[in-house]
């Protein structure tokens, strides 16, 4: 791994497709391993230079040196990324943000779409905290991934929207209706969720019906990742110190908010 103006240079070792569009790449970092805390990314940097920006990818995993990053085609960059063969390289910046907290308990954790990757971190950083997890992991159709890797730390809920899964025991439907039906609220002392706006919007109200604290991760598009250039801001209920408006930066502030904090 070398360094380069604050980034690194990693190795690839390897880089699957778990799902449809949905890839797994492995860097050796093991610098940047060890700083990786759950709900921090990466900026990762696209080598052809059409693409000034780089991308941000939440951590899913950073054991023994490697870098796990599940991530979702959704463009050129990401489409870069997915061709990458081991022994080639990558320009990575981070990590970024800031993470969940690590506390006891019960806690219910909700992953939708490419927001369930930086879940798997948080999951295992809690049981290893002796906290009980529970895990609710929403998906479109029965195409899933990571679901197996959970288990080794959580009690997992599949939800699927298109109840594809629903002979297996998967709930038909979204992550929250899955909560208010399989899940008993007065046990839960915290809940960590990543998803897609309308899901985390869901989970805020759920969470405040039963008066429980909820850490919420956002997803924004970014330019610089490090709060410099505003663009990534969410409005939150309180005067932000840096820009003197209700907004907070996703990049610097978050990803990772208390979900009393902003607006969604």
């Amino acid at each position: 791994m070398e360094r380069r103006e604050g980034k690194i240079i990693a190795e690839v070792l390897g880089n699957e497709q778990l799902a449809e569009g949905i890839f797994d790449l492995r860097l050796a970092a093991p610098e940047l391993c060890a700083l990786a805390a759950p709900g921090q990314f990466v900026m990762v940097y696209p080598k052809n230079d059409a693409h000034l920006l780089p991308r941000p990818i939440s951590i899913c995993g950073a054991e023994d040196g490697v870098l796990r990053l599940v991530y979702r085609v959704v463009g050129t960059g990401t489409a870069e990324f997915a061709g990458y063969q081991p022994g080639e390289t990558a320009e990575v910046m981070g990590p970024l943000g800031n993470g969940f907290s690590v506390a006891g308990g019960h806690a219910l954790l909700f992953g939708g779409g490419i927001g369930i990757p930086p879940m798997l971190k948080l999951a295992k950083h809690l049981a290893a905290a002796d906290t009980k997890v529970t895990v609710i992991l929403g998906y479109r159709n029965a195409d899933i991934f990571l679901a197996d890797e959970f288990r080794a730390y959580a009690d997992v809920i599949l939800a699927t929207d298109d109840g594809s899964l629903a002979e297996q025991g998967a709930f038909h439907g979204n992550v929250v209706d899955a909560a208010r039906a399989r899940i008993q609220p007065s046990e839960i002392s915290r809940i960590y969720a990543c998803g897609p706006l309308p899901m985390l919007r869901g989970i805020k109200q759920y969470a405040a019906d039963f008066g429980i604290p909820a850490e919420i991760s956002m997803e924004e598009r970014m330019a610089c990742g490090i709060g410099v250039c505003l663009g990534c801001v969410c409005q939150s209920e309180e005067v932000d110190e840096h820009s003197h408006v209700k907004n907070k930066r996703v990049c610097k502030d978050g990803p990772v908010f208390m979900a009393d904090e902003i607006v969604i």
